[in-house]
Parts: structure tokens; C-alpha cells; sequence
């Protein structure tokens, strides 16, 4: 991150990555974001049914995307979609040399592909989970309002009862750090891959792994240092 003051050697690239990231990513990010939101009022609306609070549906389904379905699904799909994309990519220029050769040339790979591919992945990654949150809310709300007889206002409502500013704040902090993880963990892995077709393969394999369990780690950490800081209003 030391080079990262320097945006004009890796501003260009840093744009490609951007757009290569969102355009496989916005989709499979869509794709599970509206089933799972669906899926959530399901599951919570008929509990919240037997309690005789169904009204309560809308805001269960909106908090638990806020603060750890949005995050967590961003991240997988950067890892997933992304990642692997970045690890062969690198792992391609190591067995060809071309890592090599920029360091003959005086030209450091990390600070010049590192660099604006980690960036790309965190900044894709905040906006993947904002779209995870509309999508979820979109998904719930079909099932719960237009399925299950809940009024649109009271849906709407149990949310805004529940969130605070913190929470999406977290959450997109947390959808950055995220994608910073995955791409790091991939460059890293496509750089230090061994030199063949075959080394390449698993690289891609041990870069999903690796992001997925530091993604799930340092999610459990960062909330439970939330929930300590800011317990939840009774």
C-alpha cells in the first residue's frame, strides 16, 4: 500500500479492474441476492406468524441483510467470481515470465498490479454489498407483501425501528475490507504459484479457501467488536 499515493502509474489499470470485476460479479450478485431475500421472509415470516407478529417480517429480513448477509455475500462473490480471475491472471504472468521481467525493467509488479487490483476489489465490493441490500429488500418484500398479506408500511417500518446509521456503516466497512482480503490473498497465491498450468489450478483453488476462511474470521471478530460497542437497543 505504500505506492498507493502514486495513482497515475496504476490509475488505468485500476479502472479496468473495476469494470471487469463489476460486470462479473453485478449479476451472480443479483441472482442471490433476490432468491435469499425471498428466503428469509419465508423463513422468518412463518416464525414470526406463530407469534402473532408478521408485521415484524420485513424488519428482520432488512437487518439481517444489513448487517451480515450484504457483507458476506459481497465478499464471496469477489472471492469467487473475481478472485480466481485474479489469480490466474497473475499465475499467467509468472509462468511466462513476465513478472520477471518487469522487475528487470524497474518496474515493481506488486506496486503496479497489486496495487490498483486491491483497490478495485474493495471499492467493487462496498458497492456489491449496497446492491445485495436492495436486491434482499426487493425479494423480501415481493414474497412478504404480495405473498404473505403483510402492508408494504408495516414491512418498510420494522426496519427503520431497527437500523441505525452504524450498522450500514459497518456493514460497508466491513464489505470493503473484504474485498481488500480477496484480492490480496488471490494476488498473492497467482505470484507465488508454481510454474505450470498445473500450479496455476491450484493457486485459484487455494486463493478461494483461504479468502473464504479469513472472510468468515474476520467477520466474526469485527461483529462481535460492534456488538460490544454498540449493544443492541432493548
Amino acid at each position: 500500500m505504500r505506492r498507493t499515493w502514486d495513482v497515475r502509474t496504476w490509475f488505468w489499470e485500476f479502472v479496468d479492474q473495476c469494470a471487469f470485476l463489476a460486470r462479473v460479479t453485478t449479476l451472480p450478485v443479483i441472482l442471490v441476492a433476490l432468491p435469499l431475500g425471498a428466503t428469509v421472509a419465508l423463513q422468518v415470516g412463518d416464525l414470526a406468524g406463530q407469534l402473532g407478529a408478521q408485521s415484524a417480517t420485513g424488519g428482520a429480513v432488512i437487518v439481517g441483510l444489513v448487517r451480515e448477509v450484504a457483507p458476506i455475500a459481497a465478499a464471496l462473490i469477489i472471492a469467487g467470481a473475481g478472485g480466481s480471475a485474479m489469480t490466474s491472471d497473475m499465475g499467467a504472468r509468472r509462468i511466462r515470465d513476465e513478472l520477471d521481467a518487469m522487475e528487470v525493467m524497474g518496474v515493481n509488479p506488486v506496486h503496479r498490479l497489486v496495487t490498483p487490483r486491491m483497490w478495485a476489489a474493495s471499492l467493487v465490493a462496498t458497492m456489491l454489498a449496497s446492491l445485495v441490500i436492495m436486491s434482499g429488500a426487493v425479494g423480501g418484500f415481493v414474497f412478504n407483501v404480495l405473498l404473505q398479506g403483510v402492508t408494504p408500511g408495516a414491512y418498510f417500518d420494522g426496519a427503520l425501528g431497527l437500523l441505525r446509521i452504524s450498522d450500514l456503516v459497518v456493514t460497508l466497512l466491513k464489505a470493503w475490507l473484504f474485498g481488500l482480503i480477496a484480492a490480496l490473498v488471490a494476488c498473492h497465491a497467482g505470484m507465488n504459484c508454481a510454474r505450470s498450468p498445473v500450479g496455476v489450478g491450484r493457486a485459484v483453488n487455494q486463493a478461494t479457501v483461504v479468502a473464504f476462511m479469513l472472510v468468515f474470521a474476520f467477520n466474526y471478530v469485527i461483529t462481535t467488536i460492534y456488538f460490544l460497542a454498540f449493544p443492541p437497543e432493548a
